[in-house]
């Protein structure tokens, strides 16, 4: 602990003043995106009423248990997704690597999955459902990510498209899997799942939200602290070896983090894509690309956009919600797009 404290410390030291200008603006946004989250719905509650004798008990309500949770766990989760992108592609040495591109996030939905429409008695028996399903999602993404590591040699080979061509066939075996899943569900699981396969945070619950958070924070934390680790490893295994830095440890750490990570962002709200692919790029084009900077300035940017997502799918048509994963698939897209057109041509 003492360790990790210390490399803590001396991460937030490596940070040039130019990127600590960049993160304190990208926490003013997330800040923001808090504010908008939870003033604006199908109920606009200003900030000037939060102080004002028109703060209604109903609206007191809605705040603290209805857009309250809901922001925090979008919050957690993007901060969650972003910093798993930009640590896979610190260990993959691969800019094109993320939880959904290489099956982590697939992996994880059939974990869940599975739990749901094949284990409902246990979980009702055993009275933890609300526990049983994260560890399922936890299982099915560690599952996901050795497999990739077993096929890649330990992470050894570098092609892009070896990489990807692997988690595309992952995502296939998970999606067929899931596609089993929802035919023998019945008409109840089935309207479930489908919504939640696409990613949703209408859900969130403060009994649910506040004790999976906290999990997360730790391994965000973890993360960070070997943020100096992940720099040296890009100059690659042997020279990384040459410098003192346990490469071996250093995989776990990052495997178990991400997995852990993602296992209980899909458990929590589906699938919620691109936030690991397009997030960590942005906040490279800001500042630069050492990870003391990327990491934490991906978890700031990650869950500022994803509170802005959510806002924009339950805000779009309402009465109606629209799933948050159709809405970062629609902004991640294109700019996953430009991506392999600005790789292409360099």
């Amino acid at each position: 602990m003492l360790s990790n404290t210390t490399d803590l410390r001396r991460t937030l030291n490596y940070i040039t003043n130019k990127q600590k200008i960049i993160l304190w603006c990208l926490c003013s946004i997330m800040v923001l995106a808090i504010f908008c989250g939870l003033n604006y719905g199908g109920v606009k509650i200003p900030i000037t009423d939060w102080f004002s004798e028109d703060f209604s008990e109903l609206k007191r309500e809605i705040i603290l248990n209805v857009r309250g949770p809901r922001v925090l766990l979008a919050a957690i989760i993007g901060a969650a997704l972003g910093q798993a992108g930009a640590a896979l592609q610190g260990l993959f040495r691969n800019p094109l690597a993320e939880p959904g591109l290489i099956g982590v996030s697939a992996g994880a939905a059939l974990g869940a999955v599975l739990s749901i429409v094949v284990l409902p008695n246990l979980l009702n028996h055993l009275g933890g459902g609300i526990y049983m399903t994260p560890f399922a999602a936890i299982l099915g993404s560690f599952t996901v990510i050795y497999i990739l590591y077993l096929l890649t040699g330990g992470f050894k080979r570098d092609g892009i498209t070896y990489i990807l061509l692997i988690g595309i066939a992952l995502n296939a075996f998970a999606t067929v899997g899931i596609g089993i899943m929802t035919f023998i569900s019945t008409d109840s699981q089935l309207r479930g799942l489908t919504f939640w396969l696409m990613g949703s945070f209408g859900g969130a619950t403060s009994e649910m939200v506040i004790p999976f958070t906290s999990i997360i924070f730790i391994s965000l934390f973890v993360l960070i602290s070997v943020a100096r680790k992940i720099d040296i490893l890009q100059l690659g295994e042997i020279e990384a070896l040459r410098l003192g830095v346990d490469v071996k440890r250093l995989k776990i750490v990052i495997i178990f983090s991400c997995a852990l990570m993602v296992g209980l962002s899909v458990s929590l709200a589906g699938i919620v894509g691109f936030v690991g692919l397009v997030v960590p790029h942005i906040v490279r084009l800001l500042g630069g690309v050492n990870h003391r900077y990327l990491l934490m300035g991906s978890a700031i940017l990650g869950s500022g956009l994803t509170i802005l997502s959510d806002l924009l799918a339950r805000t779009m048509i309402q009465p109606a919600e629209l799933p948050v994963g159709l809405v970062t698939s629609a902004l991640g897209a294109p700019f996953f797009l430009w991506l392999i057109l600005r790789v292409k041509r360099t």
